[in-house]
């Protein structure tokens, strides 16, 4: 490891030790002083690997943020174009920042327990954002990952995306209007402290990072799967042209059909029934890497093609991947071929099944994720046994 880094590494367990302040810096402020930013991904990185834990590390993250915003706001790197892909993020965060100064005039009003209305119309507001990180998590963090392995340390970041949904739902929901003037003053508080905690890491140190790594023919492929995501706060740009990844010529150079022993489709209507399916599926090969994910009308979980190929465990935030490990592990050993879970979210019972997939030898291949909306299967009753297109 560089000299300068094992430093950098130094310093920052001293903060998390809480040692003193003025002595770290006085003993590493050369090191602190030219740090960038993609210096202070490998630190998180090492930091990770030797077993903190994400959100021990967000205990003073924003510690460190204070003492290297000198020198990350000082760093040189190329601005993007307005209409690039970091381009239209940052103009969304800029969007952002314009929303949470105007509604602080509510909050000076005061009176806050009789305004709840006002509040939740601002939290839907906020709540759009969740479609920037979505292409964060989506698209720029895999992207990034197979540049460099050490890049994982954006997984810090992924857990304080998680850490601001969970604040937002918590103003949406119906407990808001049981809290006093100072409760509801105090999640507003922490709604905007992280906010603009994640525009700061974004834009000092996450678009640098891209910019930096990423190739120009990367950032138009990443700017081409943002339009399977909103654009929160602006006018939705003119999707680019993208010339057909796969003709005629291809079918036939597959040979036209698919041939099994119930029956044979080409590949045209194999992807026209993957697409109609009422299911969100996903594809995990055997060595736990994405290989495929179909696209129906109205998916319940994003997916971006950014993912193929990324290993699994990082598609999942860090506090939920021991679930993974653990599906993925059982199915290996043939312990068990399914697991099964629903929630609720947005109004609607999903239903979510993974199922391991073997060969005629039953050897495990990989494991197939199935996400379904029940929310009206649920709610059936009777008998329908004539033709209706209601």
């Amino acid at each position: 490891m560089e000299e300068r880094i094992q430093k950098l590494l130094e310093f920052c367990y001293g903060m998390k030790n809480n040692e003193n302040g003025s002595q770290l810096y006085e003993t590493y402020h050369t090191e602190i002083l030219t740090i960038t930013p993609k210096e202070l991904i490998l630190i998180q990185y090492e930091q990770l690997k030797r077993g903190i834990e994400n959100t021990e590390m967000l205990n003073y993250v924003d510690k460190l943020m204070n003492i290297f915003y000198k020198p990350l706001s000082m760093h040189g790197w190329k601005r993007p174009e307005a209409d690039s892909f970091i381009g239209y993020l940052i103009q969304e965060n800029t969007a952002l920042k314009g929303i949470l100064e105007r509604f602080k005039e509510t909050i000076k009003a005061g009176n806050l327990s009789n305004r709840e209305n006002e509040i939740l119309v601002f939290a839907e507001e906020i709540s759009k954002y969740n479609e920037h990180l979505l292409k964060l998590e989506n698209i720029l963090f895999p992207y990034l990952e197979r540049k460099d392995e050490r890049y994982f340390g954006f997984k810090v970041l992924w857990t304080l995306h998680d850490q601001t949904r969970d604040t937002i739902k918590k103003i949406l929901s119906d407990a808001i209007f049981d809290m006093s003037d100072q409760e509801i003053n105090t999640l507003l508080g922490t709604l905007y402290f992280q906010l603009f905690g994640l525009i700061q890491k974004q834009e000092l140190i996450l678009f640098p990072c891209a910019v930096e790594e990423l190739s120009y023919d990367d950032l138009c492929e990443m700017h081409r799967q943002s339009f399977a995501y909103e654009f929160p706060y602006l006018e939705r740009p003119i999707e680019p042209e993208v010339k057909a990844l796969m003709t005629e010529d291809t079918f036939q150079f597959c040979e036209g059909l698919f041939l099994t022993d119930t029956g044979h489709f080409d590949l045209t209507q194999l992807e026209g029934m993957l697409s109609v399916l009422p299911l969100d599926i996903t594809l995990v090969d055997e060595h736990d890497k994405v290989a495929y994910f179909s696209k129906p009308k109205d998916r319940l979980f994003p997916r971006s093609e950014a993912v193929i190929g990324r290993d699994v465990r990082n598609c999942h935030p860090s506090e939920s991947v021991h679930i993974v490990e653990t599906i993925l592990n059982t199915f290996k050993r043939g312990e068990r071929d399914n697991a099964e879970f629903w929630i609720q979210m947005r109004g609607k019972f999903v239903y979510i099944q993974y199922v391991a997939i073997r060969d005629k030898n039953n050897v495990y291949r990989g494991t197939l994720e199935m996400t379904q909306d029940i929310t009206g299967l649920r709610a059936l009753s009777g008998e329908r046994r004539l033709l209706s297109f209601e």
